[in-house]
């Protein structure tokens, strides 16, 4: 069977591990710094072939923040994010991102260390996310962390019946 074609015009793939944690009747969620080091963001990565991609997002959260836990299988949001700047080739170029929960159940050391992982309460997340962000990717990050609330609270709705 043939592989299925991609238009021309639709955007690369990423897939994230939304990472995050209860704290009492919070929920706090684990960011890391850009390769660059001057942005926060969700451990992220391109998929790989050989695994699925809420695998590919396991993998990023171990390589990138040294986290294990349980990751939902399914994605709960997708996302469109940029990288680079318009002023150095190539340019910015968008993508569009495959969130998936990850509830960390244990942290190691990250093999990636410059990428310094972080705890953040929500609202602490969604203004860490937006700064230095134009405002259409700053919305789109803060959307992540809504609709993850969203899905952890009827997570555990569901739990509790």
């Amino acid at each position: 069977m043939p592989s299925p074609r991609i238009p021309r015009f639709a955007l690369p793939l990423q897939v994230a591990a939304v990472c995050y944690r209860r704290q009492g009747q919070s929920v706090e969620f684990l960011l890391v710094n850009t390769n660059g080091g001057s942005k926060w963001t969700f451990p992220k990565g391109d998929p790989e072939p050989s695994l699925s991609h809420s695998k590919a997002a396991e993998r990023e959260a171990w390589e990138e923040a040294g986290v294990r836990g349980q990751i939902d299988p399914r994605h709960f949001h997708l996302y469109i994010h940029s990288k680079g700047v318009f002023w150095k080739p190539p340019g910015v170029r968008e993508f569009v991102v495959k969130a998936f929960l990850l509830e960390v159940e244990r942290n190691g050391p990250a093999s990636e260390p410059m990428r310094n992982p972080t705890w953040f309460t929500a609202d602490e997340a969604k203004k860490i996310l937006a700064k230095g962000r134009e405002v259409k990717y700053a919305r789109e990050l803060q959307a992540v962390i809504d609709r993850a609330l969203e899905q952890i609270g009827a997570t555990k709705v569901l739990a509790a019946r």
